[in-house]
Formats: C-alpha cells, sequence, structure tokens
C-alpha cells in the first residue's frame, strides 16, 4: 500500500511502523520529515514529482511511503472492557467521510469501528491522509454481514442506536452502557434491515431549510452526545 502527505509521514514514523520504501520528490525540502525518515532503516528513492503523481491520486506534498496493507482488528477486540462504545458505518461509499469519522472516534475515545466488507470504502491512501494519523490509534474491525454482527452485539448486551432523518430527536437518547451507533449510507441511509436490528434510531434536528447533514458531520454530533451522557 502507498500512503502520502507529511503528517502521515511522521505518524507513521511516531508509531514505528514498517515501512518498505521512501519516494520523495527531488524537490523535496522538510527538514523535519527528512530528519525522521533519517531514525528509520527504510530506503528512499529520490523520484520527479510527475512519478508521485501515478503512484497516487491525492496531495502527496512531496512524499510517498510503501507500507504494509492495513490490518483490521476483530472484533472480539473492539468490545473488551467496561460498556465499550462503538461506531457502525453502513456502506458508507466517500473515502473522506471515512476518513474524517475515522478522525473523530478517535478524538472522542471510542472503542471501535466497524465497516462492511463489502459495498462500502475501506481503508484506503486517501482515508489515511484524511484520518491525519488518527487511523494509527483507532480499531477497526472489516465484517461480511453487518446484521448478524449488530445481532451479535446484541447478544454481548449492546443498545443498537441507529441515525435517520425519521427518529426520536439524538438528544432524547440514552448511550450509556454497551452501545453502538449506526451511521447510515451517504445518499441512502440506513438500510432496511439494518435500521429494523436498531432498537433506537436516533434523529438531528433541522432547523434550516437544509434537510440533511453530511455523515462524518452527523456522526460528530451524535458521538460527542454519547460520550458527554457517559462521562
Amino acid at each position: 500500500m502507498y500512503i502520502y502527505g507529511k503528517n502521515v509521514a511522521l505518524e507513521t514514523i511516531k508509531t514505528n511502523k514498517k515501512i518498505k520504501r521512501v519516494y520523495l520528490s527531488k524537490q523535496f525540502r522538510d527538514n523535519e520529515v527528512i530528519g525522521a525518515l533519517a531514525t528509520t532503516a527504510a530506503p528512499i528513492r529520490y523520484v520527479e514529482k510527475r512519478q508521485l503523481d501515478q503512484m497516487v491520486k491525492g496531495n502527496h506534498q512531496g512524499i510517498v511511503l510503501q507500507v504494509p496493507d492495513f490490518q483490521y482488528d476483530e472484533i472480539e477486540t473492539l468490545i473488551q472492557g467496561d460498556n465499550p462504545l462503538i461506531v457502525i458505518l453502513d456502506h458508507l461509499e466517500d473515502p473522506h467521510n471515512l476518513g474524517a469519522i475515522i478522525r473523530t472516534c478517535e478524538a472522542a475515545g471510542v472503542d471501535g469501528i466497524i465497516i462492511p466488507e463489502h459495498r462500502s470504502v475501506g481503508v484506503t491512501p486517501t482515508v489515511i491522509k484524511v484520518s491525519t494519523g488518527a487511523i494509527d490509534y483507532m480499531k477497526i474491525a472489516q465484517v461480511t454481514n453487518l446484521n448478524n454482527t449488530m445481532r451479535y452485539l446484541k447478544k454481548q448486551g449492546f443498545w443498537i442506536v441507529g441515525t435517520d432523518m425519521e427518529g426520536e430527536d439524538y438528544s432524547d437518547i440514552d448511550y450509556r452502557g454497551k452501545c453502538a451507533i449506526v451511521i447510515g449510507n451517504e445518499g441512502d441511509g440506513l438500510a432496511r434491515m439494518v435500521r429494523e436490528n436498531c432498537d433506537f434510531i436516533a434523529s438531528i434536528p433541522m432547523k434550516g431549510k437544509t434537510n440533511s447533514l453530511n455523515a462524518s458531520v452527523a456522526a460528530g454530533i451524535i458521538i460527542y452526545e454519547a460520550v458527554r451522557l457517559r462521562k
């Protein structure tokens, strides 16, 4: 996997993740990054900017790292401890939304994120870039069937809170105890069976003319409401 960007590079070095090779633009002059790279054993190759442009899609800032593919966690590692808070993503498609949600979850102290294996964005270089290092501290599990996973969580004592425009006010829901918050697809929202497997449906009141929020924004609002109540 190729990951890119100065902040991603610094966070990768700081967390001692394995780096197979470093590709730097011949015009790269960031002394902080160069100094950090000197502490690793990773070979460095200086290339033309156009080669970096071909390797990744995004603002690489003159640096691309080749690292092992992202390793997902087992779901059991996400639900250890007392009263975990989990976020489930119902077939999100935009890597920027996933990256932003990972960043929010890490900042809020969420215990883990669950994503489906099929018809959903996974952890890509763009997701890693948008998360700005938060992904290195976030447990993420990838599952084959969200509905079976939700049923499994219920057997473990979790309450499942879905998010949709048609539901009760998100601030009226009790998020304490073992809790999983489900964020729906950007366009279609929650799938029918996913919604049916939820214990509660949380809705964010819309006061203006806009009738919906970006998935990552809605996730941030509800996650922090849950964190506030769980103190």
